[in-house]
């Protein structure tokens, strides 16, 4: 009994920490290593900050805070990618080929329809009122600053919650249990790290988390129909880049520098109000039509 009783109590370790398939961690552990792993990447992005006297001004900014979300998304998911899930990094859906650039650009293309849409339907229904524009006020100089710094920030900000989302997140949840509960856990998940955004309380908590897990599963959507996430960044930089600079809405209860400054003043419900329509229900018909045209655009993939 005695020589037996060793064996099993490896075999129940293993059971509980290594997946039965392959030799390698537990979907679970690995996301939780990957988790903890943003959390350092944090700190040491934080200390490297201090040492160099970048002012906290600047990392508070717009443009720090998606450099400091790109590092740890970034630095996290290719270790935990390489050592931890032993694939490849680009294996999760960022692989250079003939679509990268075309699915990038049909993503923003894409949303300027779909916030064209939010933005129509609002004021065709007396839900916001229209301003004026940055030019009228701003010089040129300025105009063509804010673009450029908050477009690059959109860039880091797209490419860094795709690869953490749909990248790793959704594909290992996929890995453990099945395509079904990766979209839903992922998603949910999506929606509750928006929670900790400006302009959340607890009335409007609920609407948000919603808002964000459909926007999850109509991102998600992207990644199946391509098995590539570019589609995916694309639709997350114009979605970005048009709800906020271009049509003047807040952007996941953050404000951007505006082209078109404009009121909202209509029903939160539908609105969003200080949030943004993400999570209002004008949401819905807006991912129903991107959705639409996700599949139009892909529907000869593969042929």
């Amino acid at each position: 009994m005695s020589e037996i009783q060793p064996a099993r109590k490896r075999s129940v370790l293993a059971s509980i920490f290594l997946s039965p398939e392959e030799p390698r961690l537990r979907a679970g552990w690995r996301l939780l290593i990957q988790t903890i792993l943003v959390f350092l990447f944090v700190i040491i992005t934080g200390i490297v900050a201090t040492l160099l006297k970048i002012p906290q001004e600047a990392l508070n900014s717009s443009f720090g805070n998606a450099v400091i979300v790109f590092i740890a998304f970034t630095g996290s998911v290719y270790i935990a990618r390489r050592w931890l899930d032993k694939r490849s990094f680009e294996s999760l859906g960022v692989e250079l080929g003939s679509h990268t650039l075309r699915d990038i650009l049909a993503g923003i293309g894409i949303t300027f329809v779909q916030m064209g849409f939010i933005f129509v339907a609002m004021l065709s229904f007396g839900w916001l009122t229209l301003e004026g524009f940055a030019w009228e006020v701003d010089p040129t100089s300025v105009i063509i600053t804010n673009l450029l710094v908050f477009f690059a920030a959109y860039i880091l900000v797209g490419w860094s919650e795709e690869l953490l989302s749909r990248g790793y997140h959704l594909q290992t949840i996929a890995s453990g249990i099945n395509l079904f509960w990766g979209v839903v856990i992922s998603s949910a998940v999506f929606g509750l790290l928006h929670l900790g955004n400006p302009n959340v309380s607890g009335a409007n908590a609920v609407a948000i988390s919603a808002g964000i897990f459909f926007a999850g599963v109509y991102l998600a959507y992207a990644y199946i129909r391509t098995k590539q996430l570019w589609l995916a960044i694309g639709l997350h930089i114009g979605w970005n880049f048009f709800q906020g600079i271009v049509f003047g809405f807040p952007v996941s209860g953050t404000d951007a520098y505006a082209l078109t400054r404009i009121k909202v003043h209509g029903p939160e419900l539908w609105t969003g109000g200080a949030f943004g329509p993400e999570s209002g229900l004008i949401v819905l018909p807006s991912l129903i039509l991107g959705g639409f045209l996700i599949y139009l655009y892909t529907r000869r993939r593969g042929k």
